[in-house]
């Protein structure tokens, strides 16, 4: 099978996954949790209705209210407090008197400022931008004995777009879930991001393995030897994907709610880290490697003489 020669089709793909994504990220953005945008997390225990918990937020003036079921016996309780900080916690026992009386018992609360959650979204940028940084540098090391005609910093920058491929796909998905359906996101979604780079390398790695074995004893044309590479280990990588994801798959179906979305995140980013470690990433490597042929097949041209 020429999955190489067919791979326009492939970034075909990949784009129409990643372009409505990426619109609704400029258009609508993510929604964000109390984690990066400041709210307050109550839990509460046994499964009380969202009448009962708006009813007892009546009169103090919360906004945003969400209950959600993290257990068995258990609920979340998000919601916002546009008072002045000062008067969070007078709010707080005010919500906490009202659900008592409604037979609601508080177990736990979480306030996160908007100073600390700015703190914790700061962090997160700076977390995925440092990691990426790591893996082209670690994997540029890696291969730097890899045989031509790739120098080690095109498998690199190919890991490194793979990567980009798959967190963008999660961040589009999750920006639409977002918008449609409230889905927010979290520190644990961040998690659930480093999680999917790292997989998404996983995957790619043992590709470019195989290409640089094959580099140093099979003799043909680059495209080819990366094909047959690609063949070699794309059963591997799907068996490997296929037990992950039904692991994942148990857990979004039979898990508690609090995980579910993280979860689903990391459904979403292994399965398109799959396909890009397939798909995208070695292909990519022979699109550079044509273009650069074709640079340097072009004749240069002398400044004419005045």
């Amino acid at each position: 099978m020429n999955l190489i020669g067919k791979r326009k089709i492939w970034y075909s793909i990949s784009l129409v996954m990643i372009v409505p994504g990426l619109i609704s990220l400029a258009v609508f953005g993510l929604r964000l949790g109390i984690d990066f945008s400041s709210g307050e997390l109550l839990v509460a225990a046994g499964t009380p209705s969202a009448a009962t918990v708006t009813t007892a937020a009546a009169g103090i003036g919360l906004q945003d209210i969400q209950v959600v079921q993290s257990g068995s016996n258990q609920t979340q309780i998000r919601f916002r407090d546009p008072a002045p900080q000062a008067v969070h916690e007078v709010n707080h026992q005010k919500f906490k008197t009202a659900l008592a009386k409604a037979g609601v018992e508080e177990l736990s609360f979480d306030s996160v400022g908007p100073t600390v959650s700015s703190t914790i979204a700061t962090n997160a940028i700076i977390s995925l931008i440092l990691v990426s940084l790591a893996i082209f540098l670690y994997i540029a090391f890696a291969f730097r004995n890899a045989p031509p005609p790739v120098s080690p910093w095109s498998f690199g920058f190919m890991a490194i777009a793979a990567l980009l491929h798959d967190a963008l796909f999660v961040l589009g998905v999750f920006s639409l879930l977002g918008h449609f359906f409230g889905v927010e996101i979290d520190a644990l979604f961040v998690t659930a991001i480093l999680t999917v780079i790292g997989f998404s390398v996983h995957d790619t790695i043992v590709v470019f393995d195989r290409i640089r074995e094959n580099l140093r004893r099979e003799k043909g044309s680059f495209e080819s030897i990366v094909n047959d590479s690609i063949m070699e280990t794309i059963a591997r990588s799907i068996n490997t994907s296929m037990t992950v994801l039904l692991t994942l798959l148990a857990l979004f179906l039979f898990g508690g709610q609090s995980i579910r979305m993280f979860v689903l995140a990391l459904l979403i980013g292994i399965a398109s880290g799959t396909y890009s470690s397939i798909f995208n990433a070695s292909p990519l490597l022979v699109t550079w490697h044509n273009y650069r042929l074709k640079r340097m097949a072009k004749p240069r041209t002398s400044p004419k003489r005045s």
